[in-house]
């Protein structure tokens, strides 16, 4: 039920419609005072009158017999608050999650408008590791926010699969490698090979030249140095989906840099068209000094194409193909220059939907070592954490943890990896996505506070306390549920669909994983504070659906994060 709307077609004010006065109402941070309150101060110019005195003048034309949905309609110094029947409040909001299931928290609001997401963008012939954790769970994330919300969602996984690095993995694969090497060790075995030649080329700087040699062959479209580019692709792309697999991540066109090879002479003809692409010692760029900004370099005087180049032919296919309403780029804050350049490039076309094109930023992400310092990464020098290990060892403790604390627990692998594999997702969305993150396995597999396996345990615990429940067939008497532990979690339970939506606004996941936490610590202290089975029949069945109603959003607000939830701990 939309309260705000419901009262303000209550209030009658010369001049505003329900929808101004709605608009209007704000929630009420003391709920001692209320619940939702109408200040009434910007009514004093044009009524003439003081505000207190306009609030008690509202309040005396208000029949709450015909507004069962509140118990009480106060002045209180220049504000008009309402209070909302608890009991009915409690009635409406649990018997709607239950009735929803799975379906609670869904919205129209994106019908008929798609999105695009850019988001994981993983390199060919490179380690899949910790730093490309927070831009593939966000955008996972938001994949699943605006389904939820009625949005045609596109996941793009814009691979990198061009670029001079892939002649210097033929160079180094040809002199050290074997097929039967990178067949056996994968992702590793080409980081190896790459290492090697980086510390090959230090000795002999000719091998730079070999690199930019065979990239040049996949260029032209050599048989022997595509064959070979295909495979690391096919190679890299099999290892890197058995991660995705477990953190529940997909996507809807692994349409790469390679893929625009062909589609970026039209722009930057366009560009020329348009007086846009200037020479400058050699190179074309399109000159931002109006705009606070370098020039936007596109082509290197050697006629090479860049990042900017690929992007906006990227931006204008994504365009024709799919029309988007939005297009997101989930990548680090570190290239926020970049996006500006392009997005203002893409403007300066004609363009109108450049506006359209967002930037969706995120921290850094750094893991400690066993000393407590962070590590440095770096892929050149096979300084890498591969996110997989990360998994591993996250399910491996879960598991040790496990075996300490309920060593006869059925399915503990299964357990186990949801457990681990949700605290890893939980503790990269749990955090403002532009806040730096800095991984600690011990942190993040703490069974206390604000924690994924924190959430995991209270959603065991409300199917344990269902388990346990003798059979109710009673109707559920909600005016039983009268204690402040109890409002404040049919508050939070009813605020999950206004969160969602907030999350898509503000392209925000957090919101949601913030929201279920607080879900999880007030159904504890609700646990704590009140004897859920037992007593009188009515009351029971209350306090029981309210369990019940507080397990169902735990497991949509997981699934919407990609975090498997677990019936026992």
């Amino acid at each position: 039920m939309d309260y705000k709307s419901n009262i303000a077609k209550l209030i009658k004010i010369d001049g505003l419609t329900e929808n101004d006065v709605a608009s209007m109402m704000m929630n009420v941070k003391d709920i001692t005072m209320g619940d939702y309150c109408l200040p009434c101060f910007r009514f004093a110019k044009t009524l003439r009158k003081a505000p207190q005195l306009i609030a008690e003048e509202i309040a005396s034309t208000i029949d709450l017999s015909v507004a069962p949905y509140l118990s009480k309609v106060e002045a209180v110094a220049g504000y008009l608050n309402f209070t909302v029947n608890k009991a009915f409040f409690a009635q409406n909001t649990i018997d709607r999650i239950l009735k929803e299931g799975e379906a609670y928290g869904e919205d129209k609001v994106g019908e008929g408008k798609t999105i695009c997401i850019d988001y994981s963008s993983v390199n060919i012939a490179k380690p899949f590791h910790i730093g490309h954790l927070l831009t593939t769970v966000i955008g996972g994330a938001l994949y699943r926010i605006y389904k939820k919300l009625g949005y045609n969602v596109v996941g793009i996984n814009h691979l990198g699969d061009w670029g001079t690095q892939f002649g210097k993995l033929i160079s180094a694969y040809k002199r050290w490698g074997t097929r039967e090497q990178i067949e056996q060790g994968s992702i590793r075995a080409l980081l190896d090979l790459y290492v090697k030649f980086h510390d090959e080329a230090e000795k002999d700087p000719a091998l730079e030249e070999e690199g930019r040699y065979y990239f040049k062959k996949i260029e032209d479209g050599d048989t022997e140095a595509l064959e070979l580019f295909s495979w690391f692709k096919e190679v890299t792309l099999r290892e890197v989906g058995k991660v995705y697999d477990r953190l529940g991540i997909k996507f809807d066109s692994y349409a790469g840099e390679s893929f625009y090879n062909d589609k970026m002479d039209a722009p930057l003809r366009a560009l020329k068209d348009k007086g846009l692409l200037v020479e400058s010692d050699g190179a074309e760029v399109v000159q931002l000094d109006d705009y606070s900004m370098p020039p936007c370099l596109l082509r290197k005087a050697d006629g090479a194409t860049l990042y900017a180049t690929r992007d906006i032919a990227a931006a204008i296919y994504r365009k024709d193909t799919y029309d988007f309403d939005k297009c997101l780029y989930v990548v680090a804050y570190q290239q926020n220059l970049h996006f500006k350049q392009f997005f203002k490039v893409i403007e300066l076309m004609g363009h109108e939907w450049a506006k359209d094109l967002v930037h969706v930023a995120f921290g850094m992400v750094s893991l400690l070592d066993d000393d407590g310092n962070p590590v440095s990464l770096s892929t050149r020098h096979g300084r890498v954490v591969f996110l997989e290990e990360v998994l591993d060892n996250t399910v491996r403790k879960a598991r040790s943890i496990i075996e300490q604390k309920n060593p006869d627990l059925e399915g503990k692998d299964e357990i186990a990896e949801n457990i681990g594999v949700g605290a890893v997702i939980y503790s990269a969305l749990y955090a403002s996505r532009i806040k730096d993150m800095t991984f600690s396995y011990d942190r993040v597999l703490n069974f206390d506070g604000e924690t994924g396996p924190y959430v995991q345990y209270t959603y065991a615990r409300c199917n344990a306390v269902l388990q346990k429940a003798p059979l109710n067939d009673s109707l559920p008497d909600y005016s039983a549920l009268t204690s402040i532990e109890a409002d404040e979690l049919i508050r939070l339970l009813e605020r999950y669909p206004q969160v969602i939506k907030e999350a898509g606004d503000k392209y925000e996941p957090s919101m949601v994983t913030r929201l279920v936490t607080d879900i999880a610590s007030q159904y504890n202290k609700f646990y704590y504070q009140e004897r859920i089975i037992g007593g009188d029949k009515g009351a029971e069945k209350a306090r029981l659906n309210l369990t019940k109603a507080t397990m169902q959003v735990i497991y949509n607000a997981f699934e919407l994060l990609g975090i498997k939830t677990v019936d026992r701990m």
